[in-house]
């Protein structure tokens, strides 16, 4: 491994440990201890999911866009006391009239669009 990603490794660590500390930490809103305990494994297993999708990175602007991506996500879940992505609304001049398919430059508006912390999802 080059030695930048290597260094990038320790920040990815510290994240991962960062999402699990806040996930031991997680309060609901309501306070419900029954919806802070499934936010609470939400939290873990998003991370887990995401974390180990994304371990055999090797270039380094990919490496650095995830971690930012999960900084987003952490932030706004500390922000909004959400740990769920935030819904996306799509203007709809992107959206092609029924059981037609998507134009192509209707695709590139809706993969410009994607928020950043929605950039992992393939299927949004």
């Amino acid at each position: 491994m080059p030695a930048t990603v290597m260094s990038l490794r320790g920040e990815v660590l510290t994240l991962y440990r960062r999402i699990f500390r806040l996930s031991s930490k997680w309060q609901n809103i309501t306070a419900s201890i029954e919806d802070s305990s499934i936010e609470k494994s939400y939290i873990q297993n998003e991370a887990r999911t995401l974390f180990h999708k994304n371990k055999h990175l090797q270039n380094e602007d990919e490496i650095k866009m995830h971690i930012k991506e999960a900084e987003t996500r952490l932030e706004m879940a500390i922000h909004y006391k959400m740990p769920y992505p935030r819904p996306l609304n799509l203007p709809q001049t992107l959206l092609p009239p029924t059981g037609k398919k998507l134009k192509k430059a209707q695709k590139r508006m809706l993969e410009q669009s994607k928020p950043l912390y929605l950039k992992s999802y393939d299927d949004t």
